[in-house]
């Protein structure tokens, strides 16, 4: 168990307790002036895949260096920060790299000294943070460049230009950010330069001064020093519009070369262009140091694309290499859009499905009321339903069963809705046989309307009333009639019910009586009732008079 438990520890904490195995694969000699920001990035240093986690040490300790921004000395992200460095930060800082199934540490051996830069003129002198040379190639423009690599939390601005001790204007000369671009370089363009810049870091300012040595060199044939531009590739970009973009320009170029790297856009900076919107700028260069050639990055970013945007090439200049990328509107996603049109349609259908079942009933009604009446066909009925119900032996019962059948039923179906009913009891003739009149009579009829009286469990009585035996032989097998099954009350369960109304009970449904057989209950348009017109036949026309003499006749 303990050996698991140091196991896992070791997983779950790979910065603290794998950092001794790390390998060692380069040493790094910087010698800074103190007294000036200072700042190293080792992730750009080593090849890397994953995800990364970088952690900085002061060797020998094991402590990490803070990540407190407030912090003289911290880290921030794969950056070591020294704001501003003293003589005492002088020693060996130590950069552990853990990949996800590796660990690599760089170590930077880091001398601080005091330098200054004479100025003869002025008779004065200043700090310098490092110094450079670089070279100038005779007869051709040309640039230096003024190296102030710190992370993106540092807001590096007023960059100023110096020759022998003396600020550059104008002229041959023209600053743009890190770099000094001069046109038809000659011999006197050698010498002493310097640069200086304001670096601002959590609202406190710091002074960068680097010194440059310029030698000035011919040039015998330009090939070999041509910058190659890896990306773009006189490319196109989709993007959506609105949406903010940002394109890196990578460039692999000679130690010893100093072009001039910039995007531009009608022949026109970037910054330049945009100098009022400011919708789209040129970020800060980076570069990674190899041991023949630098790699080169420098970006720009749209904050919004627009409209405007699309169509016009966006220029990455490198010396005397470009390359551009043009903004265009993405192609149609066709498979997006299938996708999105048969989802609708699902939604749709699921909904007016749902609607339906809802309204189902209000639908059918209105749909009968506003077409079927005149396409209604003669089919040689007379009664739109036969009405069949008990006779309870309870005198209460008994008299809302005839309540609802001899009074609320006639005045709702047939004088409010149109409906004509036979109801036994009312409508044969006297002195005709029972079995005559229910034989003859159910089969001019359309629905059956069975009243069902929960406690009235008599219905058994089918067994030996022929009216009730009758009726539910023609309409279940010989003529194939819809039966409406009307519960007076709730009835719970049907198995005491005959077999055949337990079948039409679960065919056809039921439905409920909710009235109270007051006059609020003999309204057409109470829900009980709609679902009772729901399922009777659709109202018929009035027959003809020619029709009505007829029958009469007859």
């Amino acid at each position: 168990m303990l050996a698991l438990l140091f196991c896992g520890v070791s997983i779950a904490l790979p910065p603290f307790v794998r950092a001794d195995a790390c390998k060692d694969i380069r040493m790094y000699k910087e010698t800074p002036s103190a007294g000036q920001p200072f700042a190293f990035n080792c992730i750009n240093l080593s090849p890397t895949s994953g995800k990364v986690h970088v952690t900085w040490y002061k060797y020998p300790g094991k402590s990490p260096i803070s990540t407190n921004a407030q912090s003289r000395i911290h880290q921030e992200q794969n950056w070591i920060l020294f704001l501003p460095l003293t003589q005492e930060d002088t020693g060996i800082y130590q950069c552990v790299i853990n990949y996800t199934n590796t660990c690599h540490r760089i170590h930077v051996n880091l001398t601080v000294l005091r330098k200054y830069w004479y100025c003869f003129s002025g008779n004065s002198q200043l700090i310098l943070s490092d110094e450079y040379k670089q070279i100038l190639h005779a007869g051709k423009d040309d640039s230096l460049t003024c190296h102030l690599n710190f992370p993106q939390s540092c807001v590096l601005d007023s960059i100023t230009w110096y020759k022998d001790c003396k600020e550059i204007k104008g002229g041959r000369f023209t600053r743009w950010r890190i770099k000094l671009s001069v046109s038809n370089v000659s011999a006197e363009d050698g010498g002493d330069y310097a640069c200086q810049a304001q670096l601002t870091h959590t609202g406190k300012r710091y002074t960068i001064l680097n010194s440059i040595t310029v030698n000035i060199t011919e040039t015998h044939g330009y090939a070999g020093r041509i910058p190659k531009i890896i990306y773009p590739k006189n490319n196109s970009i989709e993007v959506q519009p609105g949406t903010t973009l940002t394109v890196d320009c990578n460039i692999t170029d000679t130690r010893d070369n100093t072009n001039l790297r910039s995007w531009r856009v009608n022949d026109t900076l970037v910054d330049d262009y945009y100098n009022e919107s400011k919708r789209i700028r040129e970020g800060f260069e980076s570069h990674i140091s190899f041991q023949k050639h630098i790699f080169y990055t420098v970006n720009i970013t749209f904050s919004e694309v627009k409209m405007e945007d699309y169509g016009h090439p966006f220029i990455c200049h490198a010396g005397v290499s470009a390359a551009y990328f043009i903004l265009k509107l993405p192609a149609p996603d066709v498979q997006a859009y299938l996708i999105g049109g048969l989802v609708t349609l699902i939604g749709a259908a699921v909904s007016v499905t749902y609607i339906y079942n809802i309204f189902k009933i209000d639908i059918v009604l209105w749909y009968r009321s506003a077409f079927l009446s005149t396409e209604i066909k003669e089919d040689g009925k007379l009664y739109d339903a036969y009405v069949l119900y008990p006779k309870p032996q309870r005198e209460i019962q008994s008299h809302e069963v005839d309540t609802l059948v001899l009074k609320i039923l006639p005045e709702v179906l047939e004088r409010q809705c149109g409906y004509k009913l036979f109801i036994f009891g009312r409508d044969e003739f006297p002195g005709q046989a029972v079995a005559n009149v229910i034989d003859e009579n159910i089969k001019l009829c359309r629905r059956l309307i069975i009243i069902i009286v929960p406690e009235f469990l008599s219905f058994d009585l089918l067994k030996n009333m022929s009216e009730e035996q009758i009726a539910v032989y023609n309409a279940l097998i010989q003529d194939g009639m819809k039966v409406i099954l009307i519960e007076l009350e709730k009835v719970k369960d049907y198995t005491a019910m005959p077999e055949s109304i337990q079948y039409i009970k679960q065919k056809h449904g039921a439905i409920q009586w909710s009235g109270d057989f007051t006059e609020q209950s003999q309204c057409a348009k109470t829900k009980f009732w709609k679902k009772v017109r729901y399922h009777m036949p659709p109202k018929r026309p009035p027959p003809s008079s020619s029709t009505q003499m007829l029958k009469h006749t007859y």
